[in-house]
């Protein structure tokens, strides 16, 4: 049997700063970011704009709209003796990727098989994107506030990038984790968190992404286990389109009669 695949999604991502942590540098307590956006982060902006345990998402492809722009910050940070410690921290400044994802069916989560309506999670995701997401937008990191905001397949094509007619490797890179509850492996409670790394290759401002499962380096680290959602614990997928269509048509009905 074929593999659901969602139809494809576009969103643009801006804001002021970004850092993509480079865990080659966490270890002296400076940090330093990549050049481009991780797959990680990416699914992590995505994440936040809609999602639910039954969906997994994909991270395609991305832009790059923007110049590349660095920024150092210095920080100070307490230490445990009471003094404080300057740390240089750089980011990158003023960003805009434009993303394309889809989304799968999480079967690690057969017990959600009732919530897999394609049109109802596609129709709030559309809607959550074109109203900023519904959590908070992170560009890597807290302190790096994002905005996003829905663009259709045209646009995304026909999109400009700081990278035009050029081919660059960044080399080996982060790329993403697989969670015990993403991991088609685990039969378990529980199982390892992976870290994955890939070459990333950015081509006519353009950056396609493997899987995490293709990537070329995986490292196991902690053993996790896997969250439960018992039926009472989340709302279904109808009643919250239903909610929100019930919603649009009490602002269309106000705004008639403001109009009246």
């Amino acid at each position: 049997m074929e593999k659901f695949k969602s139809n494809p999604f576009y969103l643009r991502i801006w804001g002021d700063y970004a850092l993509f942590t480079d865990p080659m540098t966490k270890g002296g307590g400076e940090k330093y970011s990549y050049q481009v956006p991780t797959y990680q982060a990416l699914k992590g902006i995505v994440e936040a704009c809609y999602w639910k345990p039954v969906l997994y998402y994909i991270i395609d492809e991305v832009k790059i709209i923007k110049p590349v722009q660095t920024e150092t910050h210095g920080i100070f940070l307490p230490l445990n003796n009471g003094d404080k410690d300057r740390n240089y921290y750089t980011y990158l400044k003023d960003v805009e990727y434009w993303v394309k994802f889809y989304f799968e069916w999480n079967e690690n989560r057969p017990e959600m098989e009732n919530d897999r309506d394609e049109i109802k999670h596609q129709e709030i995701l559309i809607r959550s994107m074109k109203r900023g997401g519904r959590r908070d937008i992170f560009l890597g990191t807290r302190e790096c506030v994002g905005y996003i905001d829905y663009i259709n397949e045209s646009q995304y094509n026909n999109a400009k990038t700081a990278f035009a007619n050029e081919k660059r490797s960044f080399g080996m890179q982060f790329h993403s984790f697989i969670y015990p509850d993403e991991n088609s492996n685990v039969e378990d409670e529980e199982g390892p968190l992976i870290s994955c790394f890939s070459n990333t290759l950015i081509e006519n401002g353009c950056i396609k992404f493997c899987r995490p499962e293709e990537c070329k380096i995986h490292h196991e680290l902690s053993n996790y286990k896997i969250k439960s959602f018992p039926a009472n614990s989340f709302t279904k997928v109808e009643d919250e389109y239903e909610e929100l269509i019930n919603d649009e048509n009490k602002f269309l009905n106000l705004e008639e009669g403001d109009g009246a």
